[in-house]
């Protein structure tokens, strides 16, 4: 029976493209992970929507009896769904009046689940060029730190994550590789809050990775920069490892500013 409801989360593609700006058409990729449980796709389903605009700040969201009936889901996944998204602080609930949308500057952006919403919102490229500002602040120092203080293992890490790159032969294989040899970095700078922030933001750099290497025209160019990278932290050469991170930065800057689109 749970299995017969879960199907009905996933909406045929007559209906996604009868009607592609309904509401209560289930049309989101989010909802589609196999094994999800029935609530966490709903739980899917409606963060995308508020994320990409269709339920904004302020907005009172559908009450449980209408979701329920919509999807044809007990009421009580619904709940589950709802409470999902306060936990992320998209939502705040109140009795007798509903769950609504709360204020963006709320929202829990380093959650796994609202980046990857964020990822596939219509504002997909400001998004990126947001997580790129981020690398910006964040991953020159973190390098400079792993170049002084990595150990052997951390180090093997890195240097298999980067070879890895080189030798993907496919847009997938290369993501994974170009989001481990980053959060290996992360891990080797032997700050506590930088580890922690890595997972958190994996889903973030997987998205971006994978929208630049599309676009990107040389990959033995962006894979020289990796290796130096890779060559400085090795040879524990903070100033030099911190350099080549800002190159590789500004490589990938080029790929997704406006001109670039």
């Amino acid at each position: 029976m749970r299995e017969a409801k879960a199907k009905r989360l996933r909406a045929p593609a007559d209906l996604a493209a009868a009607a592609p700006r309904s509401p209560t058409a289930w049309r989101s990729d989010a909802a589609r992970i196999p094994g999800t449980s029935v609530h966490a796709s709903l739980a899917n389903e409606i963060g995308l929507r508020i994320v990409r605009g269709d339920y904004p700040p302020g907005s009172i969201l559908p009450n449980e009896a209408k979701w329920s009936e919509t999807f044809e889901i007990s009421r009580s996944a619904v709940r589950e769904a709802i409470k999902m998204l306060m936990a992320k602080s998209l939502l705040a609930s109140r009795p007798k009046v509903g769950s609504w949308v709360e204020p963006r500057e709320r929202w829990n952006l380093l959650d796994r689940d609202v980046l990857g919403w964020y990822a596939m919102s219509p504002d997909r490229e400001a998004f990126l060029r947001t997580v790129q500002e981020f690398r910006h602040i964040i991953e020159p120092e973190a390098t400079a730190l792993a170049a002084e203080r990595r150990s052997e293992e951390q180090m093997a890490e890195i240097s298999a994550a980067c070879r890895e790159i080189g030798e993907a032969n496919s847009l997938s294989a290369r993501t994974q590789a170009d989001t481990r040899f980053h959060l290996a970095i992360l891990r080797a700078s032997g700050n506590d809050l930088l580890v922690p922030l890595g997972v958190l933001i994996e889903s973030a750099l997987s998205h971006l990775f994978a929208f630049t290497t599309r676009e990107l025209s040389d990959l033995p160019q962006a894979q020289k920069l990796h290796e130096n990278i890779e060559k400085n932290i090795r040879l524990q050469r903070p100033d030099a490892a911190r350099n080549s991170v800002r190159k590789l930065l500004a490589n990938t800057d080029k790929i997704i500013s406006p001109s670039h689109q």
